[in-house]
């Protein structure tokens, strides 16, 4: 039985490219038995899984079974469904993509995208894109928020499909790897992977004068071979990363400013938030934690808990 990589989904058909061959492509079903396993994920096959599959006598083929993810990046599922969706998985590193302007790069996005890193145990880079858009009012801005993440071990750089060397250094770090864009539409994303993969053409947008925000070009995930022997997967913009499958209590053990001094609180279940004795809290007062990614944890805390009391309250 053919084992191969998935490298698009497209409603009921998955492109899946054989183990032995990366440039060829086949053409997938999966029979129903993977939509009837009670599975919580909106996506029971995603992009980056490994399977099995038959050829059939038209070509095409059925997938069989999927072998054991390694790592994976999930988000809350929108648009009213339930459960988690898997953006990606068995990726090696994610690069969270903001622009420096047009739009304007959030780091709260930002945050919330390395918390899952942390808990999948992937490794996280960011990327500040479009650097040619900055001005020198905001150069100091940015000289901050890149200082606060190389002080907490994070790779951070500035790039610009105009500036060959960032897309040659991108392209470098990317070599013999699986690797996700994610981030907002509009950070240049798509216009990054047409810069690393000369000749790939994807289709790209301008950012809406009226709103500030992108336009969706990217309607599904795809995972692109590279020449570099690498791998790197497209998504489809994210206006909000939802955290899932977290506990509000887990989150400072995410952060690494915060994980290494909570062990100094006073309280053992200490919410870093109000409590007497809370060394997270006196880090923060003393400039040790910056106030950005404080103000992050309190947003995640309590949106996982209004969550956590929702989720309560209906099963009553």
């Amino acid at each position: 039985m053919p084992t191969g990589k998935v490298l698009k989904s497209t409603g009921k058909w998955y492109t899946v490219m054989p183990e032995e061959n990366r440039k060829d492509r086949v053409m997938c079903q999966i029979p129903g038995k993977f939509r009837l396993k009670g599975l919580k994920q909106t996506n029971p096959i995603a992009v980056g899984d490994v399977v099995d599959y038959t050829i059939l006598q038209d070509g095409s083929g059925i997938i069989d079974d999927i072998r054991e993810r390694t790592t994976k990046i999930s988000r809350r599922a929108t648009h009213g469904k339930k459960g988690e969706h898997i953006l990606v998985s068995n990726v090696d590193q994610g690069f969270v993509v903001q622009a420096v302007e047009q739009p304007r790069y959030r780091t709260g996005f930002i945050d919330r995208f390395l918390v899952s890193a942390e808990a999948f145990d992937i490794r996280a880079c960011i990327i500040l894109n479009k650097a040619d858009l900055g001005t020198e009012e905001q150069a100091d801005d940015i000289a901050s928020t890149i200082r606060i993440y190389e002080q907490l071990g994070y790779d951070i750089m500035l790039s610009s499909i105009y500036d060959p060397e960032s897309v040659e250094a991108l392209s470098t770090m990317m070599a013999h790897k699986t690797s996700v864009f994610i981030g907002p539409s509009g950070t240049g994303k798509t216009s990054l992977l047409n810069a690393i993969q000369p000749g790939l053409e994807h289709t790209v947008a301008e950012v809406s004068s009226f709103s500030n925000k992108g336009k969706h070009t990217t309607t599904f995930a795809e995972l692109i071979p590279l020449d570099n022997g690498g791998f790197l997967a497209d998504t489809p913009g994210i206006r909000e990363f939802g955290l899932i499958h977290f506990e509000p209590s887990e989150i400072a053990g995410y952060f690494p400013e915060m994980r290494a001094v909570s062990r100094e609180c006073k309280f053992y279940n200490c919410t870093h938030l109000h409590e007497p004795g809370c060394a997270v809290m006196e880090a923060f007062q003393d400039g040790l934690i910056a106030p950005s990614r404080y103000d992050s944890y309190i947003s995640m805390y309590e949106s996982l808990t209004d969550e956590a009391r929702s989720a309560g309250s209906r099963k009553r």
